[in-house]
């Protein structure tokens, strides 16, 4: 029984090693996190976008040419 036990227990810190050798170190920011786009809202409608493809008007952004003609929504969001 107790070489069993050795066996099972040589085994176990045998996988443990190997998966531990195997596994990528792994980096302190991931590459999403690196290439994240600034995000803004909508001041019509409220929609999350990326700043780089909203539009802009007196330091309000927009999502849409036809939200920006339309002007910031109701302040209820």
């Amino acid at each position: 029984m107790l070489r069993l036990l050795f066996w099972i227990a040589l085994i176990a810190a045998a996988v443990w090693l190997w998966r531990k050798i195997k596994a990528p170190a792994s980096p302190a920011q991931s590459p999403r996190e690196q290439d994240a786009a600034p995000m803004v809202r909508c001041a019509h409608c409220g929609v999350h976008l990326p700043r780089d493809r909203a539009l802009s008007l007196e330091q309000h952004w927009y999502c849409s040419q036809a939200h920006l003609e339309q002007g910031p929504g109701s302040s209820g969001r």
